[in-house]
């Protein structure tokens, strides 16, 4: 490409990890297209350099299971931080690996974090003034899956 202009290259800087509490997945069966599950958000906790809080009781994940190797996953969850703000998380992304270590995760295994990907992508939001920033940032996440947690460390994008 002739006179390409070079762009800068997309910083991460940690912003929290989220221990998130999970009930029991919700089956729905085959819909359209795909099977589908919910899995609903019970509570737990966030901390970061600058934020910390808890995970209210109340949200979910609404998997779609495209294959035995892939979901594709659809959170909406709030956070609460330690001086009351509330603030909206919506996390979209997929987890994928080989179909062995993925139907272990499904049977409620522990699998190490390595053997199979879990990628994110969020935004945040909020009408607290003190925490407006957030709704200026991008996110990614990775994440682990336990049989009733979910660990994941987002950063943001700069």
């Amino acid at each position: 490409m002739k006179n390409a202009i070079v762009l800068p290259t997309p910083q991460l800087t940690f912003f929290a990890q989220l221990q998130i509490s999970l009930d029991d997945p919700i089956e729905l069966g085959a819909g359209r297209t795909s099977l589908r599950r919910i899995i609903p958000i019970i509570g737990g906790n966030f901390k970061g350099p600058s934020i910390e809080g808890i995970i209210l009781n109340l949200g979910a994940d609404w998997q779609t299971i495209a294959s035995t190797e892939l979901s594709e996953l659809d959170t909406r969850y709030a956070l609460q931080t330690s001086d009351g703000a509330i603030i909206e998380v919506i996390n979209k992304g997929f987890r994928h690996g080989p179909e062995s270590i993925i139907s272990k995760l499904a049977a409620g295994e522990n699998v190490n974090p390595s053997e199979y990907s879990m990628i994110t992508q969020a935004s945040l939001e909020t009408g607290h003034k003190k925490y407006n920033w957030v709704n200026k940032l991008s996110f990614l996440g990775t994440g682990a899956r336990f049989k009733s947690e979910v660990i994941l460390d987002l950063y943001s994008v700069s």
